[in-house]
């Protein structure tokens, strides 16, 4: 789904982020060249992970780095959202479901019994 939201019409962007709550979306091209990136980024982190899911006993010694970098990912994301002045609703379940996706990956690796 990040992939299709970085190819949406410029004018589902506005309308969603109006939907959400917040201040009209800035008609720039940096906005939705940012805009469009993170989802980009969002989508091939997502597929990188999937990769790495697809094939445990190769990949297993970069699943615990992976969820390290989840975990501190949520927290910096957190930071960063804070200093924006975004929602609270939006800072914390952006940012706690990061956290909690990479402590959720990790507890699975740890159960999978393929350590380092």
């Amino acid at each position: 789904m990040a992939f299709a939201a970085a190819v949406m019409p410029e004018k589902w962007i506005v309308e969603i982020s109006e939907a959400l709550g917040f201040d009209p979306f800035p008609m720039s091209p940096l906005t939705f060249y940012l805009a469009r990136n993170l989802s980009l980024l969002y989508g091939f982190v997502g597929t990188a992970l999937l990769a790495l899911s697809l094939d445990l006993p190769r990949y297993h010694h970069l699943i615990r780095y992976a969820a390290f970098g989840t975990v501190l990912f949520g927290g910096l994301q957190l930071v960063v959202d804070l200093q924006s002045n975004m929602p609270l609703w939006w800072s914390w379940s952006e940012s706690m479901s990061a956290v909690v996706g990479g402590f959720l990956m990790y507890w699975l690796y740890r159960r999978s019994g393929l350590k380092d």
